[in-house]
């Protein structure tokens, strides 16, 4: 008995049209899609060349420096501890409740960043609109 072979139908995928949707989609998703930009947050650091001190001799201002190891002293009077309330009533002491005057903070450069922020707090609780951070000249490398 012999059987006969039937002839293969060759099978073909049309693919041109799965392209066509392939591009469609492609399109959708390009013009529905919303690009967002990460926010951030632009600081743009003074310069200068010298610096040169306030002619304001006969005005009372108050220092807060702030040791590397993040200890506070105002006007040269070290505070003996280093948290917001004792900083605040120090700052009120000092300034006699005026708030006005004019305050400059001095940190070390390897001061942490929390006595800074903790320092600019309690100034800007007191109601102090005049702040200032002193740095010194950097030295040119010979």
């Amino acid at each position: 008995m012999k059987f006969r072979r039937r002839s293969r139908e060759n099978i073909e995928l049309n693919l041109i049209s799965l392209i066509d949707v392939v591009f469609v989609l492609l399109l959708f998703f390009v013009v529905t899609t919303t690009f967002t930009r990460e926010t951030q947050l632009r600081v743009e650091l003074p310069e200068a060349v010298n610096g040169a001190p306030e002619q304001a001799a006969n005005l009372k201002r108050l220092d807060i420096a702030i040791s590397a190891e993040g200890v506070y002293a105002i006007n040269d009077e070290l505070l003996p501890k280093s948290d917001l309330s004792t900083l605040m009533a120090a700052l009120q002491r000092a300034s006699g409740g005026d708030s006005t005057l004019p305050l400059s903070i001095s940190a070390d450069g390897k001061t942490p960043h929390q006595a800074v922020i903790t320092a600019m707090d309690a100034a800007g609780k007191l109601g102090f609109g005049q702040i200032s951070m002193t740095t010194v000249e950097a030295q040119a490398n010979p």
